[in-house]
This record gives structure tokens, sequence and C-alpha cells, in this order.
């Protein structure tokens, strides 16, 4: 199997923008390991809802999360990502990545 990986508009690529190299290393393991397996582990991949999953990485004890979609069962189409701070992931970014979908399918 193998997924094609594409982010969009420039939300991703400004997230990585603020990451070190380690950090960004990390994620692309990950979307390595997204873009190759059937499944992953909730300890990488959690659903939280309405079609929006979570990308969940970390590195030295900073927790960094990212959302996509399905688009079919090949494309996984990158949103927003962030640091996380908190137990429970904001609701606000939640929203975001929601919006965001809403927006890539209209523009589709």
């Amino acid at each position: 199997m193998e997924r094609k990986i594409i982010a969009y508009k420039h939300y991703y690529r400004e997230f990585m923008d603020t990451l070190t190299d380690s950090e960004r290393k990390k994620i692309h393991y990950i979307l390595d390991m997204l873009a190759t397996q059937e499944r992953l582990t909730s300890k990488f991949v959690k659903y939280i809802k309405d079609g929006i999953y979570e990308l969940r990485a970390e590195y030295e004890s900073n927790i960094y999360r990212l959302f996509f979609i399905f688009d079919g069962n090949k494309i996984v189409v990158l949103f927003n990502g962030f640091q996380k701070k908190t137990q429970k992931t904001p609701e606000n970014e939640i929203n975001k990545a929601i919006k965001l979908k809403q927006e890539y399918y209209e523009n589709k």
C-alpha cells in the first residue's frame, strides 16, 4: 500500500517551519508509516470527529499534532498542526481542521 500525502494550502508548511530538524524528522517518520502501512496504532493516529484524524508525534517530551483526512483510500490531506500543551486537544484547533476540511471539499 502506498498513499499519496498532500498538504492543503500553506498550513502544514507553516507549522513545519516552526520545528527543529529533529522534530520534523520525527513527524516525517510517522508520515512515512501512514503512507505505507494499512493501519497505525492510536499512539500515532487517532480519530477525532467528522472525518478528521490526528497524527500524533512526541519528541523529547514535546507533543505535536497534525490534523488530516483521507480523501478516498489513497490521499491524505494535511491541515493545521500545533504543539500540544494540555491534556485535551484544543477545541479551536479541531474546529479549524473541520473548517479546512469543508473548504477543501468545496474547492476540489
